[in-house]
């Protein structure tokens, strides 16, 4: 697929982001990346605001440009956003995917079994199966916030998870393979429940050893 100099930009700065290599915290000096990418200023400015508004920047007058920092207490809101919109998006999908549908979703899934030492290939496929469950939904606009929310997941396992995100792998697996027992069922109501025990389990995990490490301060009462 043909992607505009503009689309370049912003995705390589959005993979630099997420994959840590500009860190929390480090400033992004638009002439310096216009150098470094052998482009003009503008993609690099049009690249920062839609990467602000996703939330991984933040646009300071007369300071300029960071990555925006990462707090071990936002786990929580990620996770709940998570639930909110693949609820939304599973349960529509569920009674909309068609048969080939559900078959690259089995074969995704069996794929994925095959990688669950390698924490990234595993959390790769992990993003493109709940993108795939989202776009079939066409729930649209809950399908864009599920793709930003899993974004900021992916920064936080990076940074502060990812033993635990290993470890938990072969449990992930296989409450994928209960959801994806209940899509082809094509009943609503357990793909709600499978993916609430799934992501509520999985941020019982984190917090837990956020909590231990002393990284994660007390949920409000």
């Amino acid at each position: 697929m043909f992607k505009s100099k503009n689309e370049q930009v912003y995705d390589h700065l959005h993979s630099l982001i997420l994959e840590g290599r500009l860190v929390p915290g480090s400033r992004l000096v638009i002439d310096r990346l216009a150098e470094r990418l052998g482009v003009s200023q503008i993609p690099i400015r049009e690249a920062l605001y839609r990467l602000e508004a996703a939330g991984f920047v933040m646009l300071e007058a007369h300071v300029g440009a960071r990555v925006t920092e990462l707090h071990a207490n936002e786990v929580r809101e990620v996770f709940q956003v998570l639930e909110a919109m693949e609820l939304i998006t599973a349960q529509v999908a569920c009674e909309r995917l068609v048969d080939d549908d559900l078959a690259w979703l089995e074969h995704h899934v069996a794929a994925m079994g095959a990688l669950t030492l390698d924490a990234d290939a595993w959390s790769l496929r992990n993003k493109e199966l709940h993108l795939f469950i989202g776009e079939r939904s066409g729930a649209a606009l809950a399908a864009r916030v599920l793709e930003t929310a899993l974004d900021h997941w992916d920064r936080l396992r990076r940074h502060f998870l990812e033993e635990v995100f290993s470890r938990r792998i072969p449990t992930a697996q296989r409450e994928h393979l209960t959801l994806l027992a209940a899509l082809e069922r094509r009943e609503p109501a357990a793909v709600k429940r499978s993916l609430q025990q799934h992501n509520r389990a999985a941020l019982a995990a984190y917090t837990d050893h956020l909590r231990a490490r002393g990284h994660l301060d007390e949920a409000p009462s």
